[in-house]
């Protein structure tokens, strides 16, 4: 394998540090996957936090570093006792978790740094950090760790390091996988490249990474894989690119060395990735995809209203009709996941109806069926706070002001939701993908990286704990029997498996928004009381 890219002289520290990295908790959420854990035995988390995990892997060797995930285990005052630094970092969802994780820090006088999306869309949200990092991985991390190794001292007002040379990114070192278990998440992942062409109206994508995507090189991409696999293997892996054929001719560059290195290794995993759905006017790549085993893509369909999807500049999605673009990824053996959005300009009394008829007509079995959310820094914010349509009072699941009557909106939601995960009905779409589309997969071999006993015994124990709880215990089981049997008798264990634990999650987070318990957005901010009341009763046990 040739040698990875690296024109970086690390720098040498004149003294030595302890640095603790702490990933806060995620909000719960359609995507998250949580009730499926209890299922899977040693699952904690959803995926390895990519980016924190650079810059532990990018930090001086000779500094010690720790890296806690709150979304497994959370830190403790010990952990802070211990370190010099902390550093944490964060979607704007992450927002309160990460500036508690501030308060906790300074309460043990420990010097605080912030990075990451969040902070780099808006650093005014986060005031109280001694140190923010603005920006990619680059000359301001260079500039961060050298003010580090001079002080380890509060400053008296917060200083900003922002990036104007960006690391390239095919220079970034491979996440430090040594400080986490694989085997503790879901699903593993990967970053091929950063940035998209498109500029649809409520992303900011563009706006923080470019709309030029940067890229990996096939080597670097290849090395992560092998390493990964020596921390553990989920048995699936993520591309988390913001589009991962934004640069088509690079996604198709790469896709031989996937398929090879898949060759290689007995096809060890599953491979997955975020792209838009105009790839279905593309078949070379997606043969190649196929023969790489990506099984699931998702797009973000946002609507299958036409009009719609020009007002928010997604016309990619129009350059062919959208149900055949999905009936084409189906038939090379990508199932699609789809984003949903209500709320929109355009949106009427007949857009829910429109968006089950959608869901029916495609039998995409996930979608993540979200409130429409302005982001800071996206072309949706700008032209909505120049309207006066930005509205934060408390309580609300979005900040924006609808055209339609908030209640109505949020109505549209709740059906939406309720009906797309009736078990029934979710389950019957999964049965059409086990028969239109999972047959379309390649042939994977039996390898021993795929037979292993620890699979097996991996198998087995989710076998066992989906008989329980879906199968015993659930308020769907005769549901789920119908489904799983035949599939059982002809031994398509594998299939079943992935259905139950995604529908168990799907129904069992559905109920919860039923109930008023979980938010409209992903993105929404909103927090009730008795969250509240818990988490200010958990830190001052920990801080005392």
């Amino acid at each position: 394998m040739p040698e990875l890219k690296c024109h970086r002289t690390p720098y040498k520290p004149q003294n030595k540090r302890r640095i603790l990295c702490i990933f806060p908790k995620y909000s719960r959420s359609f995507g998250t996957f949580h009730h499926a854990y209890p299922l899977m035995g040693r699952v904690k988390a959803f995926m390895p936090p990519q980016g924190i995990l650079v810059v532990a892997s990018y930090l001086p060797e000779e500094w010690e570093v720790r890296f806690i995930d709150e979304n497994k285990q959370p830190a403790k005052t010990a952990d802070y006792r211990w370190a010099d630094v902390i550093i944490t970092s964060g979607m704007h969802i992450q927002r309160p978790q990460i500036n508690q994780i501030n308060e906790k820090a300074h309460r043990q006088g420990k010097i605080t740094l912030v990075g990451g999306p969040s902070v780099s869309g808006c650093p005014e949200y986060y005031p109280d950090f001694d140190l923010i990092h603005v920006g990619e991985l680059g000359d301001a991390t260079d500039a961060m760790i050298e003010h580090l190794d001079h002080s380890i001292d509060r400053p008296p007002s917060q200083i900003r390091f922002e990036t104007k040379d960006r690391l390239p990114l095919d220079e970034f070192p491979i996440p430090a996988y040594g400080k986490i278990n694989l085997n503790q998440y879901f699903i593993a992942n990967v970053q091929f490249s950063s940035g998209c062409p498109y500029r649809c109206e409520f992303c900011d994508i563009p706006e923080l990474y470019g709309q030029n995507p940067r890229l990996k090189d096939p080597a670097q991409i290849l090395k992560e894989l092998d390493t990964m696999l020596e921390t553990g293997n989920p048995g699936a892996v993520y591309f988390v690119d913001d589009n991962f054929v934004g640069n088509r001719r690079a996604a198709m560059e790469l896709l031989p060395h996937l398929i090879a290195w898949q060759k290689a290794n007995g096809y060890p995993v599953q491979f997955a990735c975020e792209a838009t759905l105009n790839m279905a006017q593309s078949p070379k790549l997606l043969a190649m995809m196929r023969e790489a085993y990506f099984c699931t893509v998702f797009c973000g369909i946002e609507t299958p209203e036409t009009d719609a999807l020009h007002s928010i500049s997604k016309d990619q999605n129009l350059s062919m009709p959208i149900l055949e673009a999905i009936k084409v990824l189906n038939s090379y053996g990508m199932e699609v996941v789809s984003g949903i959005i209500i709320g929109l300009d355009t949106d009427t009394p007949q857009t829910a109806d429109n968006i089950m008829e959608f869901i029916r007509e495609s039998n995409i079995p996930m979608l993540t069926i979200n409130l429409l959310y302005a982001l800071p820094k996206t072309p949706l914010w700008r032209r909505l706070e120049a309207a006066g349509r930005l509205n934060f009072d408390e309580g609300r699941e979005s900040n924006v002001d609808f055209l339609m009557p908030y209640e109505d909106v949020v109505g549209m939601w709740q059906r939406c939701v309720t009906e797309a995960y009736d078990p029934q009905f979710l389950y019957d779409r999964f049965s059409y993908q086990c028969e239109h589309t999972y047959p379309n997969r390649i042939k994977v071999p039996n390898s021993p990286a795929r037979t292993s006993w620890g699979n097996i015994l991996k198998g087995l124990t989710i076998m066992r704990n989906i008989v329980l709880h879906a199968g015993i215990l659930s308020h769907y089981r005769q549901t789920f029997w119908d489904f799983a049997w035949p599939m059982l008798k002809v031994g398509r264990i594998e299939s079943m498996i992935h259905v139950t634990l995604v529908a168990h999650h799907l129904i069992q987070f559905t109920r919860e928004c039923s109930q008023g318990k979980e938010s409209a957005s992903f993105y929404s901010q909103r927090v009730r009381k008795a969250a509240t009341d818990a988490l200010n009763s958990t830190l001052g046990s920990r801080v005392r």
